[in-house]
């Protein structure tokens, strides 16, 4: 553990704290001169008492009241600087480790947000940061100035009497072991409690996404239960952390008691013998009584020291998980404008386990023409795609732009020429028209609408209250399905990219505004290489090929009418698709004429 906090401790340092030495360094010398005057206002005891009051000195009864004044000036000036100087570095350092830990999550894999709860990332930037700010602010400024202060009353101490300084701090080294464990104790019980306050965030956050769902089913009890489980855990460990950090304080207490008794005793015998005058006596247990309260400060800061080592233990965990898919570092860059023929060469892929998710994959797109998937749901079809833009990397075999390997190329480079419409809608919290511009940011207003008006959206944003400056909510939960659908498609078709990957792009559409989309679609396909997945097999009948995906392999390619004339597996999706609910074939189904078939009688869309 002891290894453990000196790593920690480094790399906060190193990492953090350096690029604001010059401030530390004087926020220090101002703890100083607040400590040195601590330990003057002891000095001030005896001249005080021998010389104004038993020796009744007048010009003593003018220059001790003056140097009193000064001190306590000093004292107050520089308790203002350290706090100042403290307060702007602790806060500069926790917004370094914030940026740090967002710009380093913004590289992270989508693997990543997978494997990891987002509560828990959450409970990082927020419980974890608080606490480590704290370590970093007031506890570091404890650490330093009480110890400052301690140092100057103990050589004030040692001036006056060295006996009696030894008498009175011979009893604390006794503290020094059960304060350590201390420690210990708080680091582990701090870490379980940040784990909990993570879940407890994970919880929180599917609730309110799942709002509607968790109403539907009537199971706010069981999720209100569930939430207690988790909330009883953090008091109880809340509880044992407070318990542990208290058992400091009746030994601080105890053994203070014992130094000051032995102190009096011995002390007061001095006096009476006339070994020393009341007023040195006095200063020295003033500096006692003094050097009684950083001694408390520093034992109560302990937990809290630890409590920070466990929250950066767990920031600097989330920093230390490298991306696996990154640049290589002789990566080139793909052309902004790239031909756009996508080629799968041999490509197997497995999410973490034994069951390939792909297998064997090669296919061909070539530039500037339409390429469907189509298959059973989980045969791998969305696999494909989130391949194309390294969302995942390939296992085995290869993945080519232009005869390109992605992998030999930027990422950003990449990505940079792919515009990606996915049935899973992400919208953030912004305007109608923030939410487009993020397909090209810089993007005009005119450029933004005209994006709109393509993908059948700009009726329905004019009708909002504020049109495109409406906020959306969050998720953009203040828009129907249909609605958010659209904009996302506005969003692809501002990026204006060579390669579009459409992942049931038309899916939340009503029939009319379906039309109006796939019209746009194609318009926006015309001289660009799009990959489509489609369950609704009546918008891909205009496709130049067709892969049928199950199980993770190819069981067929083909145009739509070759695929129909095959009677093969397309053949059958179509036959199960155009089925009415009695089980019965509807009036025009599939037929080899190229005919694209519908939910209603067959017409070509």
């Amino acid at each position: 553990m002891a290894e453990t906090t000196t790593i920690l401790v480094e790399r906060l340092v190193k990492g953090y704290v350096r690029p604001y030495f010059g401030k530390l360094f004087f926020a220090v010398i101002c703890m100083i001169l607040g400590a040195a005057a601590t330990a003057a206002n002891a000095w001030m005891m005896q001249p005080i008492l021998d010389d104004v009051f038993l020796k009744r000195d007048p010009q003593m009864l003018i220059l001790v009241p003056l140097a009193v004044l000064v001190i306590a000036i000093i004292k107050g000036v520089t308790e203002y600087g350290q706090a100042v100087l403290m307060s702007f570095v602790g806060q500069r350092i926790i917004t370094d480790i914030q940026k740090k830990m967002y710009a380093h999550l913004m590289r992270a894999d989508i693997a990543f947000f997978h494997d990891n709860a987002t509560g828990g990332l959450i409970s990082r930037f927020v419980s974890d940061v608080l606490k480590l700010r704290i370590a970093v602010s007031s506890v570091l400024t404890g650490i330093i100035k009480d110890s400052l202060t301690l140092i100057f009353l103990l050589t004030l101490m040692f001036m006056r009497d060295w006996q009696l300084a030894l008498i009175a701090f011979v009893v604390f080294p006794l503290a020094v072991f059960p304060i350590l464990r201390i420690g210990r104790r708080i680091r582990k019980i701090s870490t379980s409690t940040q784990a909990e306050t993570g879940q407890f965030s994970t919880l929180l956050n599917q609730t309110f996404q799942g709002a509607r769902h968790v109403k539907a089913y009537g199971m706010e009890g069981h999720e209100t239960e569930r939430a207690g489980t988790i909330i009883e855990k953090i008091f109880k460990l809340s509880y044992k952390s407070a318990k542990v950090s208290s058992i400091a304080r009746p030994v601080i207490e105890t053994l203070g008691g014992v130094a000051v008794a032995l102190v009096v005793w011995y002390g007061g015998s001095q006096v009476i013998s006339g070994e020393t005058t009341p007023g040195a006596f006095f200063s020295f247990i003033t500096a006692l009584l003094l050097a009684y309260q950083p001694v408390k400060n520093l034992a109560k800061l302990n937990a809290s020291l630890q409590e920070g080592l466990a929250a950066a233990q767990r920031v600097f965990a989330l920093l230390d998980v490298e991306p696996e898919i990154k640049d290589k570092p002789d990566a080139g860059h793909l052309p902004d404008k790239v031909a756009g023929a996508i080629s799968f060469h041999g490509v197997r892929f497995s999410y973490g386990h034994d069951v390939l998710a792909l297998d064997d994959i090669t296919i061909d797109v070539p530039a500037g023409k339409t390429v469907a998937l189509v298959g059973p749901s989980g045969g791998g079809k969305s696999t494909i795609l989130n391949l194309i833009p390294r969302f995942y990397d390939v296992g085995e075999g290869a993945i080519k732009i232009d005869n390109i390997d992605i992998r030999d190329v930027t990422i950003s480079s990449l990505r940079g020429n792919i515009a990606l419409v996915s049935q899973e809608i992400s919208l953030f919290d912004d305007t109608v028209g923030a939410n487009i511009a993020y397909g090209r940011l810089g993007a005009s207003n005119e450029e933004i609408e005209t994006a709109a008006q393509q993908a059948a959206a700009d009726d329905f944003i004019k009708a909002l209250p504020e049109g495109y400056d409406t906020l959306v909510g969050e998720n953009g939960v203040r828009l129907s399905g249909g609605q958010r659908q659209r904009i996302a498609i506005a969003r692809a078709m501002l990026k204006n990219a060579p390669i579009l990957l459409l992942d049931e792009a038309t899916s939340a559409l009503d029939t009319q505004s379906e039309r109006q989309v796939q019209k746009a679609l194609k318009e926006l396909m015309k001289g660009r290489t799009t990959l489509v997945i489609a369950h609704r097999l009546s918008t891909i009948v205009d496709a130049d090929l067709i892969y049928v995906i199950s199980e993770g392999k190819v069981i067929e390619s083909g145009a739509h009418g070759d695929l129909l004339r095959k009677n093969g597996a397309y053949a059958r999706l179509c036959a199960l698709q155009f089925t009415d609910s009695n089980g019965e074939k509807a009036e025009s189904g599939p037929n080899t004429n190229n005919a694209g078939p519908r939910a209603t009688p067959a017409t070509k869309p």
